[in-house]
């Protein structure tokens, strides 16, 4: 028997989308935002020598700096003025989260629901600042020992820093902006909107690679299948779930007796979506950053550590995917899935397991589960993310693309499509509601006009 929520999300159109006012303001002061952002990546700072730049970059961008440059749609291959991107948020994100699991007392805000949600945010917008402020300084000097600067110096690397903090804290507060007036996650809808506006180049860099006798035709046409079937496999992987049976017992309420009914538990086989590619990625881009634009001018520990992590190195690979699961587990018990929460929440509706009792078992078994259930996840966006590296180093690709781009655009689109049919559905709701209450106001009407006159 299909429920009534399940017929009316079957029945939801996209052509519903025009009546749905709310919602239809709410897509366009999202788009309208991330116009803002793209405006924003050519704006350039201040003292940087243009064409100086644009000659490196052609040189860089085809390996390490086409990886930098993903992230931040393109703003760091022309020293925009948001060249830093969300990354320093993403980092200050992880430290927090990482403390708050560790640390009793911001454990303790976790559970002190609203107003410690507010302070644990308040302590990553300080994080931000203070790792934009580092990482702008690295990339002011590398800016220098690269020749890139028309002015060295003090008064440089200061407005550098102003300019480049500024811009990271303005993508923070849109970011923010949108999640709570618009659709979408804001954060992943700009590392999206970044990596989506430098696919035409790359697209026709690949093409003109094959023009002219850099790539054969069979390492074309393989590549473009290996996307589709990671795009395939990304789509089937997010919407896999494991659906855990919970019981609920009958219940007497006043002198009504109600009969038990069963229900299902979804956990996705991918909990964390597509964070922990986000975490692992931003932990490594800083250096990569800094060994690029220093070029030769980089000291001997930039340089090791470049040799040994660059892309496509195979302690960068083995580094990469340990990170993935790393961050795949923690933020799945800590953040998108906590088994004593759940195990609480069933306690408290009076649901449970088959064999299993409630409270403290109920939770390890949601454990047991869960555990096994990442080994899959965790191993899935591994796969994604490093099997496209090993591709592109050893056919030699003159330019770079990853599986985590690939999965950031799969997530954050299925996501944002999601939470557009949740809006619609609501407005669909409301709108039943509404004819209801009128079609009862009528029908209180007719009863009254075909009462009989009191004689």
């Amino acid at each position: 028997m299909v429920s009534a929520a399940e017929q009316m999300a079957a029945n939801t159109s996209w052509s519903s989308l025009g009546k749905a006012t709310d919602l239809r303001n709410r897509i366009l002061f999202t788009l309208g935002l991330l116009i803002v952002y793209r405006l924003g990546t050519f704006i350039p700072v201040p003292g940087i020598d243009g064409v100086a730049l644009q000659e490196f970059m052609e040189q860089a961008g085809q390996g390490i700096g086409g990886m930098v440059s993903m992230f931040t749609g393109g703003a760091l291959g022309r020293m925009g003025i948001f060249a830093l991107g969300i990354m320093p948020y993403i980092s200050a994100s992880i430290i927090v989260q990482l403390l708050a699991a560790m640390v009793p007392a911001l454990e303790q805000l976790k559970k002190e629901g609203e107003q410690g949600r507010k302070k644990l945010n308040q302590y990553t917008r300080y994080g931000t600042v203070a790792l934009a402020t580092v990482q702008s300084y690295g990339l002011a000097v590398s800016l220098e020992a690269g020749d890139l600067a028309t002015d060295p110096g003090l008064y440089f690397r200061l407005s550098c820093m102003i300019t480049l903090v500024g811009g990271t804290m303005f993508l923070m507060w849109l970011g923010e902006q949108i999640t709570a007036r618009g659709v979408g996650n804001g954060i992943s809808l700009i590392i999206f909107v970044g990596i989506i506006a430098e696919l035409p180049s790359s697209l026709a860099q690949f093409l003109a690679s094959g023009r002219s006798g850099a790539l054969s035709p069979a390492v074309i046409i393989g590549v473009i299948l290996m996307v589709i079937v990671a795009i395939t496999f990304v789509v089937f992987m997010e919407r896999a779930l494991r659906k855990i049976h919970i019981q609920y017992p009958r219940r007497q309420v006043g002198m009504k007796v109600y009969d038990g009914g069963s229900s299902h538990l979804p956990v996705k086989v991918n909990p964390a979506s597509v964070i922990p590619a986000i975490f692992a990625s931003s932990l490594l881009l800083l250096p990569i950053t800094i060994s690029t634009f220093s070029g030769e001018s980089s000291g001997p520990v930039m340089s090791t550590l470049l040799a040994y992590f660059g892309p496509g190195q195979p302690l960068y690979l083995l580094f990469f995917a340990l990170m993935i699961v790393f961050f795949t587990y923690f933020y799945t018990f800590n953040v998108s899935f906590k088994p004593d929460d759940v195990a609480d929440n069933l306690k408290k509706q009076n649901g449970f397991v088959p064999g299993i009792r409630p409270g403290k078992k109920t939770a390890e078994y949601l454990e047991y589960v869960v555990n096994r259930i990442l080994v899959l996840g965790s191993a899935y966006l591994a796969l994604v993310c490093v099997l496209p590296e090993i591709v592109r180093a050893e056919l030699g690709i003159p330019f770079f693309f990853g599986g985590t781009s690939v999965l950031i655009v799969v997530s954050v689109t299925m996501d944002t499509i999601q939470q557009v049919q949740s809006h619609l559905l609501a407005h669909q709701y409301e709108g039943l509601i509404e004819k209801s209450q009128l079609r009862g106001k009528r029908d209180g009407a007719k009863k009254r006009k075909k009462a009989p006159a009191r004689r």
